[in-house]
């Protein structure tokens, strides 16, 4: 692999969004294997704004680019230098995913094998925490000229080229070149262009089968780490073994961050019911226990269910279950835990006035035939409850969790569903409450003190 032809790669951007900015500048260093050389630099109209910061951090300005070619008029020219070689970059995904970026802006599918050196950096040299640009400049003596320019920073990654060359065995550095470009394992179905379209970033991604069917959703913060993971463990595990053997397809949804992806893949699952998955499936049998006053201080378990209850401060909740059957266990187990009486928790039914079975047992102490205070017994029933309490609604409207420049919008615990503006959002207002979900109360009462309440859309 050392004597392929390579291309050392560095671009500046309007930003830091591939899909979104767009490059002012490319540097590229091309290498033979017979060590020819030859460097290229070319400013590039992003046809947008550069940001002040940005022209600060780079020294290209606004004008510089005005007068410069759109990366449309050069592609042919970077893509004539880039066809056949080793693309070697640092953070390559960011240049790799901007050039692919632009490439496909007209019509260019754009592929090639990548190296990153920030990878490389951290197998050759371990003993070392940090490996950015800088740290590689100061660790390794590399001789700097116009740092943040194009071209002076793929000479930069050329020098640590050379420089590992002299520091480490050429099988050390054979060896690490074959674990970072070795393509993963992929499923024999799958198209392998899927690895480059893959992005880094938070989201849900989609396995499907023949003929469309859904097979798997998931979730991840590292959309491509993680679905590669699944391939990489199909020899070890039955389950990715038969899934990897099946899946024809793979799709994704990118999000703001891990909460719109939980969102997301609980209400994916239950509209699609992936074959593969297990959990997060539809529950409309979900229910809980409320508390129903019996007068004279005897409160009684009354079983709602989840779907018809708004979760306000009005109504105490006490575990959310898929059935009532599971509904029923838990309270039984309370029964035996907490010496609770079976007929005053609706659990069995006796003649007034005769005890009920626990208490025959010595486990009641007596509530059903007036041996102890019904208003003590209701105290033990509450405390039995307390930790199976659920968060109340805490807005009197809909509320919003804001990740990135996205806002999750919910009301009593209900998600209605994401925006990225406020026409989105009144859109979604418009749409109505859907049916209460267990999975998604779950997801949205660990993120409880992020939610602030809705103010008008205007």
């Amino acid at each position: 692999m050392l004597d392929r032809p390579l291309a050392f790669v560095d671009l500046e951007t309007t930003g830091a969004t591939a899909t979104a900015d767009r490059i002012t500048e490319i540097g590229i260093i091309e290498v033979d294997p017979d060590g020819r050389l030859r460097e290229w630099q070319q400013l590039v109209n992003p046809e947008s704004r550069i940001p002040p910061f940005i022209e600060q951090l780079t020294g290209i300005s606004n004008d510089m680019v005005a007068d410069a070619p759109p990366f449309a008029a050069v592609a042919g020219e970077t893509l004539r230098r880039l066809e056949g070689r080793l693309f070697i970059a640092h953070n390559a995904r960011f240049d790799y995913g901007f050039l692919k970026n632009e490439f496909k802006r007209i019509g260019i599918a754009f592929r090639a094998p990548v190296l990153c050196t920030v990878k490389l950096s951290r197998l050759l040299y371990p003993e070392y925490h940090r490996h950015n640009l800088d740290s590689l400049v100061e660790r390794h003596g590399l001789q700097v000229d116009g740092r943040h320019r194009a071209l002076a920073d793929a000479r930069l990654i050329h020098q640590f080229w050379a420089k590992i060359r002299v520091d480490r065995s050429s099988d050390d550095i054979e060896a690490a070149l074959k674990k970072l470009c070795a393509r993963p394992s992929l499923p024999p179905h799958l198209d392998a262009g899927v690895l480059d379209d893959l992005p880094d970033t938070p989201g849900v991604y989609l396995f499907y089968g023949e003929n469309e069917l859904p097979l798997y959703v998931g979730k991840a913060k590292d959309l491509r780490r993680r679905v590669l993971s699944h391939f990489a463990a199909d020899h070890a595990s039955a389950k990715e073994m038969s899934l990897a053997q099946q899946v024809r397809r793979i799709d994704w949804i990118e999000t703001a961050g891990e909460i719109g992806a939980l969102l997301k893949e609980a209400a994916l699952v239950k509209s699609l019911l992936p074959t593969h998955n297990r959990q997060l499936r539809r529950n409309e049998d979900a229910c809980t226990w409320t508390l129903a006053d019996e007068g004279e201080g005897w409160l009684r378990p009354q079983l709602a269910w989840a779907r018809d209850l708004d979760f306000g401060l009005a109504t105490s909740c006490y575990g959310l279950f898929k059935n009532s059957k599971e509904a029923t266990t838990v309270l039984r187990g309370l029964a035996e835990s907490h010496n609770l009486c079976d007929v005053l928790l609706g659990l069995e039914k006796a003649k007034p006035g005769k005890p009920c079975f626990g208490h025959q047992l010595r486990r009641c102490r007596g509530a059903c035939i007036g041996h102890e205070p019904l208003a003590l017994h209701t105290m033990r029933l509450v405390a039995a409850l307390t930790a199976l309490k659920l968060a109340a609604w805490p807005f009197p409207g809909p509320a919003v969790i804001r990740e990135g420049e996205e806002a999750h919008l919910v009301d009593g615990w209900r998600y209605l569903g994401t925006a990225s503006s406020d026409d989105a959002l009144r859109e979604l207002l418009d749409t109505g409450r859907p049916q209460f979900d267990r999975d998604t109360y779950r997801i949205l009462a660990r993120h409880v003190g992020r939610m602030q309440p809705l103010l008008t859309v205007t």
